[in-house]
């Protein structure tokens, strides 16, 4: 039985050493993959995130029990983006 194992194994080392070398790149070429499109969705969420104009709004108290009086359940969502009742701030230093 032993024999017969190490004559298998003798008749595939040339093939061995190839599959492990494609193995290795083919793991490497999957991690930085994964990193790669890890990083471009986290800058894709940022960007989207940075449109959200509430902390610029008058109507915006940065309190956590109470974000927003005109509309409490969209503030610092997505669905704020695109907020009609918007107002820029006129006095910025007061919060």
């Amino acid at each position: 039985m032993l024999k017969v194992f190490l004559n298998i194994l003798n008749a595939i080392q040339p093939l061995i050493v190839p599959l492990c070398f494609i193995g290795a790149w083919g793991l490497i070429f999957l991690v930085i993959w994964s990193i790669w499109s890890a990083a471009r969705d986290s800058v894709s969420a940022a960007k989207q995130m940075h449109q959200i104009p509430c902390a610029g709004c008058q109507y915006f108290t940065a309190d956590y029990r109470l974000k927003c009086t005109i509309h409490p359940s969209i503030a610092n969502t997505e669905q704020a983006i695109s907020c009609m009742d918007y107002q820029p701030k006129t006095n910025p230093m007061f919060y």
